[in-house]
């Protein structure tokens, strides 16, 4: 699953944990610093520069990318064992993510998160009050250059309300 930074991607994850508690979430690797809210290994990995790339190095990272200035990743392993046990996980990974997951996992079901329009999605990110006016112009620009892949995608959801992109989202793993 990807989308534009603000379409709502972590909060209809949330929302279909909640309602299949059995589905799984990868816990992607990153660079970034942590915010106050999020935790190591719950929200993501947090890791330096050099083990990242250690780990890309030996193809340790189903798929990866530079974003803002930051390396994300997902580690291989864990989604691997998930799959193998029968389980449905989730990835919520950048659109170059995606297209790597697909390459790595050709029956990958790709979803984008799509906002109502770019006015909802900067009023979303200006209401983060993590975002100064430069990262909120750069993140609304990649936002633009995002959507314009989502005819690689299997599926396209509006996150107009949550709700009803969670259910949305959960069709889809049914099948």
């Amino acid at each position: 699953m990807s989308g534009p930074s603000g379409a709502g991607k972590g909060t209809v994850v949330v929302g279909v944990l909640a309602r299949r508690p059995e589905t799984i979430l990868s816990v992607s690797a990153t660079t970034r610093t942590p915010r106050p809210e999020e935790r190591d290994g719950t929200d993501y990995r947090f890791l330096s520069q050099e083990s990242f790339r250690a780990l890309a190095e030996i193809g340790e990272l189903l798929e990866w990318a530079e974003v803002y200035g930051h390396l994300y990743g997902t580690p291989r392993r864990p989604v691997e064992d998930a799959l193998a046990a029968g389980h449905d996980v989730v990835l919520e990974v950048d659109v170059q993510g995606a297209l790597q997951v697909r390459e790595s996992l050709p029956d990958a079901v790709l979803v984008f998160i799509k906002p109502p329009s770019l006015e909802e999605l900067e009023a979303r990110l200006t209401g983060r009050g993590t975002e100064n006016a430069g990262t909120l112009a750069r993140r609304t620009e990649a936002a633009r250059g995002e959507l314009e892949h989502v005819d690689r995608y299997d599926h396209v959801i509006v996150n107009d309300r949550a709700d009803d992109a969670v259910t949305e989202l959960l069709r889809i793993l049914d099948g």
